[in-house]
């Protein structure tokens, strides 16, 4: 299947004109082809214009969950944009993860239902978030660390082709409660080695790995945070981060590979909690942005920067966070939708003697109540706090039950009762308003599936906005 000839992100840097010009004959014209088609390269020129003009960026969709994934490619469809799609060592692993998927499995699923979409494979990204030891901190390092290298192996096997190395985490064997600096950047090239050599397996042909390093990361899944918020990282600490992290790399004789990483996380002020956002502040940042001018060809990777306002995303793209991660919030967004449809459907048939109500929160609350392991260690207080918190929480700990077959089997039912009559506009108005303003003018049609997916696409527009207009 043929790229899309209107891709917005073409192989067109300014800054690349030099390269480019030094080719010859085919050898430019094959290149030129690569990059047409690659979007691991169509990436990488958003990055040179970000460093370059502070305007562009890519935001990079961290789920699994099937109807995001449809949200997604439907709006880089709309955009004319690759579509960046990371899973994170919890999602998907080798051994299946909370979502049940290999990386090979996932890898399949996103790439065929995108090109099933209409979206060719030259526009689809595919990364891996917080790749490390996470899932096995509870064993030994050496342990951990085999697990976290063939997950690495695995991934890069199946075609990810952006690998976030992320060993910051302690594993049981580990005597501080937060690794000190060296242990992370050598446990990063472990890993990154590990890269190296599945890519040599690929053909020649197939475009190396591109990376992402740090040690400043927020833990996947979340942290509890103090009211005060995160730390803004230092510009010294970005500067020996660096450093060391070069120097692990050359020890172990990944000079080439160092070459390839492209982005750093950093911690510039931005998270959020079961029930707070801590929004960016540029002027507390700004020290950051300014430490990039020494290191060419790296950007920062932003984390958490889920519930971020319109300016605030923008304003990070413009201070060289020119990648944007975003995941809790499009699941958020999901549960929103589901659960104001439930309503709907309340209060269409709760009178009907011919149907059964689908009981879609009620399920999925006893799913969380029954596996408490993805919620436990970050939600405390009242009982009534917590099931709050545990609905309805910015957190959204839900994400990890919607595959549970118990909350698969209520969803199918909400969908069976609002196929049987027409759903009446003034409910949607009532609790899906932006939803009704779009069927109101005949840009969407009044169907569950087409509601929720553009529920989610409220939030992709906001990130899709940040990435395209940070100049404006």
């Amino acid at each position: 299947m043929q790229p899309d000839p209107n891709c917005k992100f073409l192989y067109q840097s300014e800054n690349m004109t030099e390269s480019r010009e030094s080719f010859s004959g085919s050898t430019q014209e094959s290149a030129g082809i690569q990059a047409r088609y690659d979007p691991c390269v169509q990436f990488q020129d958003v990055l040179r214009r970000n460093r370059q003009f502070g305007n562009a960026g890519v935001y990079a969709v961290c789920s699994a969950h099937a109807q995001v994934i449809d949200a997604a490619i439907q709006q880089s469809i709309e955009d004319k944009s690759i579509l960046h799609v990371e899973s994170t060592s919890s999602q998907v692993n080798q051994f299946g993860g909370y979502s049940g998927q290999t990386p090979q499995q996932f890898a399949h699923f996103v790439t065929s239902t995108a090109q099933r979409a209409g979206l060719p494979a030259g526009r689809v990204l595919l990364g891996g978030d917080h790749l490390g030891p996470f899932p096995w901190r509870s064993e030994a390092s050496d342990s951990a660390m085999d697990k976290a290298c063939e997950l690495v192996r695995s991934c890069v096997l199946a075609g990810y082709q952006k690998i976030h190395l992320d060993p910051s985490m302690p594993c049981a064997d580990d005597e501080e409660a937060r690794l000190d600096e060296l242990t992370i950047a050598s446990r990063a090239a472990v890993l990154c080695e590990a890269a190296e050599k599945a890519s040599r397996e690929l053909s020649s042909g197939s475009t190396q790995p591109v990376y992402v390093i740090g040690t400043e990361v927020p833990a996947p899944g979340g942290e509890a945070l103090g009211a005060q918020g995160p730390t803004v990282t230092a510009a010294d600490d970005v500067h020996r981060t660096l450093e060391v992290f070069h120097e692990a790399f050359l020890q172990r004789g990944l000079s080439s590979a160092w070459e390839r990483v492209i982005a750093l996380v950093v911690q510039p002020g931005v998270d959020f909690a079961a029930d707070a956002v801590f929004d960016y502040d540029g002027s507390k940042a700004r020290f950051l942005s300014a430490a990039l001018a020494t290191h060419d060809g790296i950007v920062y990777e932003g984390h958490s920067t889920d519930y971020q306002s319109d300016g605030s995303l923008a304003q990070m793209v413009r201070d060289h966070f020119a990648i944007l991660k975003v995941g809790p919030w499009l699941t958020f967004a999901f549960r929103e939708a589901v659960l104001a449809l439930g309503t709907i459907e309340r209060e269409l048939l709760k009178t009907s003697r011919q149907h059964h109500l689908s009981q879609v929160r009620e399920a999925l609350e006893a799913a969380m109540l029954r596996n408490p392991t993805h919620w436990r260690p970050y939600y405390h207080g009242a009982e009534e706090d917590v099931r709050r918190d545990l609905m309805y929480g910015y957190s959204d700990r839900c994400r990890y039950y919607w595959h549970e077959p118990v909350v698969q089997k209520e969803m199918d039912r909400l969908f069976q009762n609002l196929a049987t009559s027409p759903i009446s506009p003034t409910l949607i108005s009532q609790y899906l308003p932006e939803e009704y303003k779009a069927i109101r003018t005949g840009r969407l049609q009044p169907v569950p599936e087409q509601m929720i997916q553009e529920h989610i696409r409220q939030v992709l527009r906001v990130y899709a906005a940040a990435c395209t207009q940070a100049a404006v």
